[in-house]
């Protein structure tokens, strides 16, 4: 089993070049992040056949050959905000490319926001505040569903099944479930799923990706990394490797950083099929990019979902400019302090101004020595689109209207979109599934 993707917009090269050389049974391609999927809700309110991922079409054309030819089911979660339309495409492509025998599922129901508009009493986790505060600027709400509507799917005979927002580990948990016959009330060997699903989810990152630097964990070939496979036992036993002769690399290290990597607590990782339990789980290195991993295991699950919200939260404008040579750290400030005071009209929120290569990321770094070149980026938050625009306008007329030296400026608007989350009873919430038989 394999991973194609760990974001919304990974690379496709290391994925098919696992579907050509790894062996597969399974890839799943895990694709939708928190924003991803308000992003996608808005898109589709725009236009019904939108709303699934924008590189559906692009993976689909050079994934579907590759499955057919070597007999791979694949599972995303590229159906986003449209599972069903995802499927359609996806169909209409494999027609195009004259692939057939082929059994298409989307799976859908995470799309709880008509539940939530009924429920706004309910805590957000992130505030302690009711979700009433947000309510009427609510855009989305996702519930993280788990395995069943895969496992459906697949024991109804699925080659390819594309779902919305499921939890990341759950597109690997299921297969795992079908192949072997868990029972869902074993939760041990969930558990040990949901560390192979956790352990592949980001794709790159285990094989080395967001683990080098260049003093203590050196990775080599960086630039042509492999994604990861797990080989998995009817016991939940397993190892990770990648295909030989990629980049990167797979070691304790690695494999221990992903296994912490978006976890509050090892001993109580709450997902919707169980409660898994890393706290005990151990490497070892069985061989160059050959890790096995052990001891996992897991309780029941509780008896709600974790739901992502999106909603409306004004615009953000941005402007930046750079300056150099002698003295530019001081006449940076000195610009921002002339943008600060244009815009002291305007009712503004987070308003930041950063020296980039200086103090945007350690602000109690002040000291300037040493630096020949710095950009100036002045942002916040406005209430409406109009107002975020003069942010940026403002710091371009700083090319005539400010210090000397500045150049290379520019500006950006958008609106901004932000992520709260609320536990919902699963009660009442049920998956469903369309098939489409090519």
């Amino acid at each position: 089993m394999g991973v194609g993707a760990g974001y919304g917009g990974d690379r496709l090269e290391p994925a098919l070049l696992l579907m050509q050389e790894g062996e597969l049974d399974y890839i799943a391609f895990e694709c939708l992040a928190e924003r991803t999927i308000a992003l996608a809700q808005k898109e589709k309110q725009r236009n019904p056949e939108k709303g699934y991922n924008h590189l559906l079409e692009y993976r689909m054309e050079k994934v579907l050959p590759l499955a057919s030819k070597h007999k791979i089911k694949v599972i995303t979660n590229m159906g986003a905000a449209n599972p069903i339309q995802a499927m359609k495409v996806t169909g209409e492509i494999a027609k195009k490319l004259g692939i057939s025998g082929l059994k298409i599922a989307a799976v859908y129901g995470d799309d709880v926001l008509h539940i939530l508009n009924e429920n706004t009493h309910l805590n957000i986790l992130e505030n302690g505040e009711p979700l009433s505060s947000i309510s009427n600027k609510m855009i989305s709400a996702n519930a993280y569903l788990g395995t069943a509507g895969i496992v459906e799917a697949l024991n109804n005979g699925a080659d390819i099944i594309i779902t919305g927002r499921v939890a990341d580990p759950s597109l690997f948990l299921a297969p795992m479930i079908y192949e072997f016959g868990w029972e869902m009330d074993d939760y041990a060997k969930l558990g040990k799923g949901t560390l192979v699903g956790h352990l592949l989810e980001c794709a790159g990152q285990i094989c080395g990706g967001y683990f080098a630097d260049l003093q203590q964990k050196q990775v080599p070939n960086l630039w042509d990394i492999g994604f990861p496979f797990a080989e998995v036992d009817e016991n939940g036993e397993g190892y990770i490797s990648k295909v030989k002769g990629t980049g990167g690399l797979i070691n304790r290290a690695t494999c221990t950083e992903q296994l912490l990597y978006e976890i509050h607590d090892p001993a109580q990782y709450l997902t919707p099929d169980c409660v898994a339990d890393f706290s005990k789980v151990d490497f070892e290195l069985l061989g160059p990019d050959k890790v096995k991993f052990e001891n996992a295991s897991g309780a029941a699950p509780t008896d709600l979902y974790k739901v992502s919200v999106g909603y409306a939260n004004g615009f953000y404008g941005e402007g930046q400019i750079s300056y150099g040579g002698n003295d530019c750290v001081n006449r940076a400030k000195l610009a921002g302090e002339i943008v600060k005071e244009r815009l002291k009209h305007l009712n503004c929120v987070d308003f930041r101004i950063d020296l980039i290569g200086l103090n945007s990321i350690n602000p109690f770094q002040t000291g300037n020595q040493d630096i020949s070149e710095v950009r100036l980026r002045v942002s916040a938050r406005t209430d409406t689109f109009a107002m975020a625009q003069l942010i940026g306008q403002e710091v371009e007329t700083l090319y005539t209207n400010g210090p000397a030296g500045g150049g290379g400026a520019t500006k950006q608007t958008e609106e901004v979109i932000s992520v709260l989350s609320v536990l919902l009873p699963k009660l009442g919430i049920q998956h469903q599934i369309e098939y489409l038989n090519l």
